[in-house]
């Protein structure tokens, strides 16, 4: 019985799965929260990407 105690308690392959888990819902909630402000910056980017490509183009 020991034995299998100590033997589950060095066996760790399952930790790589829980910390991705982890990092992926600390990303979400980071993106649930400045929502607003990345939608502001990807639109402000395209827009001088708009821009700067029609001056280029004319």
């Amino acid at each position: 019985m020991k034995k299998t105690f100590v033997h589950f308690r060095k066996n760790n392959k399952g930790m790589g799965t829980v910390e991705i888990i982890l990092i992926i819902v600390v990303l979400i909630g980071l993106v649930l929260i400045f929502k607003t402000q990345i939608q502001e910056l990807v639109s402000t980017v395209f827009e001088k990407i708009s821009v700067d490509s029609s001056a280029i183009l004319a």
